[in-house]
């Protein structure tokens, strides 16, 4: 057996470590093929993947490879074509997850709405009472650094800003799973150091289960517990897996300048490069 096959069949020991908050079970997406006439098209097959209870995990994989179908097969927003997805053990069966927020690459935020009544949709879609839902929003924005930008509108605040409050939007759910698809994609190096360290600093208090979807395999080794690597596409698959034995609490800048840093790097990108040239290879004109 090669030493990737060992790693993704090692998998479901590890997981038995911890109770699995998000458990995907022979999971394939197949759908509708452009051209008509019947055609199909399998973003993902037979996908089997536990993420463990406080767990935070970076998903990485070539463009286009079906990771944010991953994401929305998570939040109920996409049902499987064959195989379950399981959340805490309960068929999720169709329905939306309503254990998870999900935090999207490009804003979500309502343009017409204050970043503090923007923060407080959800509490109040969920019935809390008008005064205790904006106390929590404004809670949230201080913890996220934005203390005195509640007022602000989207367009008055920079993309990091935006960022900040859209984190304060889906961790006041206080949803128990965090899915993330690229979030920080947009920012600038700098801005998104900051939101990556603020980020660790507001799981550390309480270790929500954490699927992130990445590009950036840096950002993904700097931010997890452990990375998956997924196969070029189409009929996508975890191939590889990795425990980011890095200590904690983290600083990103700093600990992309550790030896071992550098070691997880070259041993993933080992794996990610040839899947990588495949997806460009099927793709190129």
């Amino acid at each position: 057996m090669s030493a990737v096959a060992r790693r993704v069949a090692a998998q479901p020991a590890r997981a038995a470590e911890a109770r699995e908050a998000v458990s995907f079970a022979g999971v394939t997406c197949t759908f509708a093929g452009q051209g008509g006439g019947g055609s199909t098209y399998t973003a993902v097959q037979d996908v089997n993947l536990v993420i463990r209870e406080g767990e935070f995990v970076s998903v990485v994989g070539p463009t286009g490879c079906g990771k944010s179908t991953l994401l929305n097969v998570a939040a109920g927003l996409i049902a499987p074509s064959s195989g379950t997805l399981r959340v805490f053990g309960q068929d999720l069966g169709g329905g939306l997850n309503r254990d998870a927020s999900y935090l999207f690459q490009v804003d979500a935020l309502m343009p017409w709405k204050t970043a503090e009544d923007n923060v407080a949709a959800g509490l109040l879609f969920r019935g809390t009472p008008k005064a205790e839902a904006l106390a929590t929003a404004r809670d949230w924005l201080v913890r996220v650094g934005l203390d005195g930008h509640g007022r602000k509108y989207p367009h008055q605040m920079s993309g990091g800003m935006r960022k900040r409050a859209g984190l304060a939007q889906a961790l006041a759910l206080n949803p128990r799973i965090l899915l993330m698809d690229e979030p920080f994609s947009a920012l600038d190096i700098q801005t998104r150091q900051l939101m990556e360290n603020e980020l660790l600093q507001i799981w550390s208090a309480d270790r929500k289960s954490v699927i992130f979807v990445t590009h950036d395999l840096e950002e993904a080794i700097s931010l997890s517990d452990r990375v998956v690597v997924l196969s070029a596409g189409p009929a996508t698959r975890p191939i590889a897996e990795f425990e980011i034995d890095l200590e904690r609490p983290r600083e990103v800048a700093e600990i992309r300048m550790t030896q071992r840093f550098l070691e997880l790097h070259a041993a993933i990108w080992d794996v990610l490069k040839g899947e990588v040239l495949k997806s460009y290879a099927r793709n190129r004109p």
